[in-house]
Order: structure tokens, then C-alpha cells, then sequence
């Protein structure tokens, strides 16, 4: 039987100018309606940003920490316990870290209107390289959550 194609990670080939599959799932992850070009245009052009506003730093790495700072370590999942549903601070795979903190910058990007996609992007890359921003002020808010509710954590089995 022929092999079908998967979205997983041996399937995924490196973006053509970097080489970095982060750059590739990230791209893939911005693209709307299959336009792989249009959203690979609007990634690199934020990069470009980068490279101006950090001369001394490549921009790919830049981007690459970017997404490290906003990787959660732990969130909170609901578990039902009897007739009470309570919210249980779980750790976070590496995978899903990775998934929440594209998520995240994105939807930092998207909420932000009245501006060009790339100009918007390359700003949030740029307050996460920082610690700051939208998307890191959503990690810390599932972090604040989970310390909030350790109480719970001798449910998580």
C-alpha cells in the first residue's frame, strides 16, 4: 500500500531560505487558504525587521528564542472528580509547548489590527525575544493559573 502523507515531523521539510523546520511549521501554521507563498513572503519580510532591529543577531535566532521564551512549561487541564470539575496543573510536552507558542504568537499577530501582517509579526517576534508582549503575557497568565490551582495537583494521575 503506498505511504500517504502525514503532517508529522519527518515529513516536513526546512524553510528554503533558513533551513530551520521551526521556520517551515511556522510558516506553515501562518498560511490562510493554502497560499504558501503569500505567508512565507509576510514571514520573511518580518525577519528582515529583525535583522535591522538586531544587527548583531541572526534573525532566524532571533525568531527561534522568540518562540523559546514563549513555550509554557505547565498549563492547567480540567479533570472531573466526582460532581466537581477542577483544574488540574499538568506539565507540558515538548511538542505541545512548541504547538501553544506558535498559537500564541499568532494569535497575538492576528488581534492586532490596522497594520501590515509582517510589521505586526516581526513586532511580536521582537517583544518575545524581549520577554514582553501579548503572547508572553498569555503564557504568564497560564503559568499564573497553574501555580493558582497547585492545590488540585494530586488529581493529575
Amino acid at each position: 500500500m503506498s505511504k500517504r502523507f502525514t503532517a508529522s515531523p519527518e515529513q516536513l521539510k526546512p524553510d528554503p531560505r533558513y533551513g530551520s523546520k521551526l521556520a517551515s511549521k511556522f510558516v506553515n501554521c501562518l498560511m490562510r487558504d493554502g497560499k504558501k507563498s503569500v505567508a512565507q513572503r509576510v514571514f520573511y519580510d518580518a525577519l528582515d525587521i529583525l535583522a535591522e532591529k538586531v544587527p548583531d543577531e541572526s534573525p532566524v535566532t532571533v525568531f527561534t528564542q522568540a518562540v523559546e521564551n514563549v513555550r509554557p512549561a505547565i498549563e492547567v487541564r480540567s479533570k472531573r472528580v466526582g460532581g466537581a470539575t477542577y483544574q488540574v496543573p499538568t506539565p507540558v510536552t515538548s511538542k505541545r509547548q512548541q504547538t501553544l507558542a506558535i498559537r500564541w504568537l499568532l494569535a497575538a499577530v492576528r488581534g492586532k489590527k490596522g497594520r501590515p501582517t509582517h510589521l505586526r509579526l516581526a513586532e511580536e517576534l521582537f517583544a518575545a525575544w524581549r520577554r514582553e508582549g501579548t503572547a508572553m503575557t498569555t503564557r504568564e497568565n497560564v503559568h499564573r493559573m497553574a501555580d493558582a490551582n497547585k492545590a488540585f495537583s494530586h488529581f493529575a494521575w
